[in-house]
Parts: structure tokens; sequence; C-alpha cells
């Protein structure tokens, strides 16, 4: 039996064994001011375990209506599963930005037909428009396919504001736009112009690929496989959203991934110098004989020394039985049990649903949103990929965005009251007697300057 919901945001508890979703445009939108509060608003500020489950730019040009009714997309669990990435290449940090099926992780800006067509992206008429990431990203690489008519005018903007002003100074456009366009595709628009003879035909009936680098001050693209565009901007842009944009003409893109660049090992060698033991909790904290760091018992933490505020941070774990239940705290009150948001490490599922994670799910954001599916599997070794920046928070699971969530709350420097954007350690959490976990990799990526450590490095 289906289970309906109106899909209003981007935010769903999904249950049933099809996921319906219903969208108003399909996606995110950007968060009015006087947004409510989380619906965990209620719970305990000290709650007795932390992982206990949680108490019960505009110009109009091709005119378009609204829908009168939100589109609807119906998909099953193996459909949305289908989207995760090998092995070998969420290893190296890839995640989708697109899943093939919903625009989970986007939003909107003015009106404009985006939709899901054959698994990829399309829009084609409406006011100039933006499909924007909900999330922000520094130092990456990009891949994406894309097909445009011969007219359209359109483009991939990096390191963008949902409304740029200037993409001469606020970031880069990479258009996809016909040759006789002062900047045709391949160039930056305002920065670096490409001549068409090197780009070549772009037939509007193929598919077409660009591979993106951004790379602190440096921008390389590559135009299905070659290398058409190197330049170095004298002054850095900093982290911002990827957008699509709309601004006249039919065009489609799909296989949007990217990786975070620049992350750096906590997990290096035979010790844990770069992480703080509590002996005063229970939980055990090793590194074993596969230079795996062994997680056993609890309840206990082990706490970086390093503090981070806005990060990427890429994690590979295995749980070593089943229904086993642990987690990742960031921002942390250094020193206290913590105190910190939770991406969860959970695999449970009810009656083996994975619409239906068991305890918030892999990737959830434990006590404000579950994952939307469990993406993970116990006794397997599962990438995860958390990005936080200010009040906004998510993770990717073997590749495939599994959650998407910004604090409403009041600010308040304990992020159990309210919206914590302050920087605080990262602490793995040893749950209860049952746990047994193992990471092979804890990488970290600041967005922006690094914060100080919280705790002096040990000699």
């Amino acid at each position: 039996m289906s289970t309906h919901f109106l899909f209003r945001g981007h935010t769903a508890l999904l249950s049933g064994c099809m996921l319906i979703i219903l969208l108003s445009l399909g996606c995110k939108p950007k968060p009015a001011a006087d947004a409510p509060a989380a619906d965990v608003a209620n719970e305990p500020a000290e709650p007795a375990e932390p992982s206990e489950p949680a108490e019960p730019a505009s110009t109009s040009t091709t005119p378009v209506d609204p829908p009168a009714d939100p589109p609807t997309f119906e998909l099953s669990g193996e459909d949305l599963l289908a989207a995760r990435l090998p092995a070998d290449e969420t290893a190296e940090g890839w995640v989708r930005l697109f899943d093939g099926s919903t625009l989970f992780g986007w939003q909107i800006t003015d009106t404009a037909n985006w939709r899901v067509e054959d698994g990829a992206i399309v829009v084609d008429a409406g006011q100039r428009s933006f499909l924007a990431t909900t999330s922000t990203w520094d130092n990456y690489e990009l891949k994406l396919e894309f097909q445009a008519d011969a007219k359209t005018n359109s483009g991939v903007f990096l390191r963008t504001q949902l409304h740029p002003e200037s993409v001469a100074t606020d970031c880069y456009e990479l258009n996809i736009a016909p040759p006789d366009n002062p900047f045709p595709t391949g160039s930056l628009v305002e920065r670096q112009r490409v001549e068409p003879e090197e780009v070549g035909e772009i037939d509007p009936a193929q598919w077409h690929s660009y591979h993106v680098r951004v790379d602190d001050q440096t921008i390389t693209v590559q135009l299905d496989g070659k290398e058409i565009l190197r330049y170095e901007d004298p002054n850095r842009v900093p982290a911002g959203l990827i957008s699509l944009q709309h601004r006249e003409g039919r065009v489609a893109f799909r296989d949007i991934r990217i990786r975070p660049l620049g992350l750096q090992p906590l997990l290096a060698g035979d010790d844990l110098a770069q992480w703080k033991q509590h002996p005063e909790y229970e939980g055990e904290f090793t590194i074993d004989d596969e230079s795996n760091l062994s997680i056993k018992g609890g309840s206990g933490q082990l706490e970086s020394r390093a503090q981070f505020g806005d990060f990427a941070l890429l994690a590979r774990c295995r749980t070593n039985a089943k229904d086993l239940n642990s987690g990742i705290f960031f921002r942390c009150i250094p020193g206290e049990k913590m105190n910190g948001y939770e991406c969860q490490i959970s695999n449970e599922t009810v009656d083996g649903d994975p619409l239906k994670p068991g305890d918030a799910g892999t990737g959830g954001i434990f006590r404000r949103q579950p994952a939307r599916i469990v993406a993970g599997e116990d006794q397997q070794w599962v990438s995860i990929l958390l990005v936080a920046n200010g009040p906004t928070m998510m993770a990717w699971v073997n590749g495939l965005q599994v959650s998407d969530w910004t604090d409403t709350r009041d600010p308040d420097p304990n992020p159990r009251r309210g919206l914590r954007v302050e920087p605080g350690t990262l602490m793995l959490q040893a749950h209860d007697p049952t746990t047994d976990l193992s990471f092979s990799d804890i990488s970290v990526a600041p967005i922006g300057p690094a914060p100080e450590p919280a705790w002096p490095s040990e000699e």
C-alpha cells in the first residue's frame, strides 16, 4: 500500500513501500525570515542520553503559469537506492547532487518550469531562474552532463549566492550559449572567453559533459574530456552554492556529481594523536590490526582536538553487527558529553523497508530530521559525506543524499537549545555495551578559515 504526503519543502518522513512526493515546484523554497522553529523545540534541553529516541534576479522571458497542482514523483526504495555510487567513487568523496528522480537538495528562485524527465532536470519556460543547491561548496570537482537547444542561453554558476549581483566579481558563470554569444559555451562570463573553434560543434541532439575543478583561485574546465579553460582569479571568491540557470531556451542536466577537495585525514597512522580520550566514560577507542579505528562498548566518546564550524567531512565506517547505533557529533561544546548536532549511524529499518528508518537512519540529523532512506547496510563499509554551513546541514550515504535540514531556532551556544554556528569539536560515539564499529577514514575540509583547536596536541 502506498503512502501519500505533501512535500512542501525538501523534507519528508517516508513510509510505506512506495515513495510519493508532491512538490511545490519540486524543491525547497528559500526559508522565510519568520520560519517556524524546528518541530523538536519542545524536547528536553538536557537529554539523558543523546542517542535515545526523541519525544513522541528576474526578467520575464517565455510566460508560464504555475501548475495548479504540484508535480508528483513516484518511486520505490529500490529506484532511489539505484542512485548510489560505487564504493571506489564514494571513497574519494564523490556524491550525487541530483538523484535522477527528485529535486531533493535543490531550491528554486523565481518561476520557471523546472522538472524531472527521464532522469534529467529540464527547464524550457518561465522567468529567468536558478535551480540552486541548498549545500555550500568551497574547493571541489564537479561533473555533469547537459543537453541544450542551439539557441539556448543557460549556465552553471559556481561559488554563487542565491541571487548573485555580478558574475564578474560575485561568482563564476560557466556558460552554455551559442557561438555568436559574447561568451559562448565553455566560457566564464565576464571573465574569460573560449573561442568556438576551440570547443568545436556542440550538437544539440547529443549530451555533452563538463568536468570542472574549483581550487582556491584556479578554475579549470573540461568539455567532453578536453580541457578548454584555465582561469586564475586575482581575487578569491568565497564558498557558495552551485546553480543551474534558465535564461532562454530548453536545457537539460543529468548525472551531476561533486566531491570536496582539501580533505585532511584525522585518522593517520597507528595512533589517535588528533583525538582526545575521555577515560571517565565507558567505551573503548583503539586502532586495530588493520589500522582501523575500533569503537566498542559504551556509553562514551572520542573527541577531536581540532574544532570545525563550517566543513565537509568524509567518513568510511562499518557496523560489525546488525542494528547497531552510533553517531558523528559536530559543533560540540568541548569537553561536554556529546553536546552537539548528531549525524546518526544506524542502518536499522522497520519491516525491512529502507524508506522507514528504525532509528533516524544513517545520515539523518538525529532528533531533527530522519534520513529519507536507509542507504547503508550493516556489516558493510558505508561512506558518509556530511556538509555543514551556517544553519544548514546535510548528509550523503554511499553517494545518495539522505538529509537536508536547516536549523531555524534562535541562536544559542548550546545546540540542544538552539542554533549553534560557533565552531566545536567532533565526537565519535560509543553508544551502549553492544557497540562494535570500525572507521577506516575520517577526513575534514574546513569551509573558510580553520578555527583554533579546542585541545592542545599531545607531545
